[in-house]
């Protein structure tokens, strides 16, 4: 089979605690990342064969993650502690059933983007910055 519906999927906030709960946060629409990437570094000299560059892998960047709610401040104003808080904490994307399985990373909140349309609903925009490797998580069977 190709392919996964990603309809069920859940974001959801580690208290911090040891050991760590996690807590879902609800209304999450659509979710992007971990966003890795990888530096390169040029390592081109008069001796490179046929005049192309070389290169070889650098730091690498666990990204960003991202996601929309539709907005309930019930829900969501917990978030705002974690845009005022500089340290980072735990999230966690946790897939569906199948193919199950989670994605695991430290991070902190660096954009927290309200829209109050007039015709439509109220959503925020979340965006987390990930420190360190993101982790994907089995489901223990």
């Amino acid at each position: 089979m190709a392919g996964y519906h990603g309809h069920g999927t859940q974001f959801l906030r580690g208290d911090g605690g040891d050991p760590e709960v996690f807590v879902a946060i609800g209304e999450v629409t659509d979710i992007t990342g971990p966003e890795m990437e990888r530096e390169t570094i040029d390592v081109t000299s008069h001796d490179s064969p046929d005049g192309y560059r070389e290169h070889i892998g650098g730091l690498k960047d666990g990204g960003e993650v991202s996601f929309e709610v539709n907005y309930d401040p019930d829900l969501h104003n917990i978030l705002e502690g974690d845009f005022a808080d500089s340290q980072p904490r735990n999230y966690k994307i946790q897939l569906p059933a199948t193919p199950g399985g989670a994605w695991v990373f430290g991070g902190f909140i660096t954009s927290m983007n309200l829209s109050f349309p007039m015709e439509d609903k109220i959503t925020a925009a979340l965006t987390f910055k990930v420190t360190g490797k993101p982790e994907f998580e089995e489901d223990e069977s």
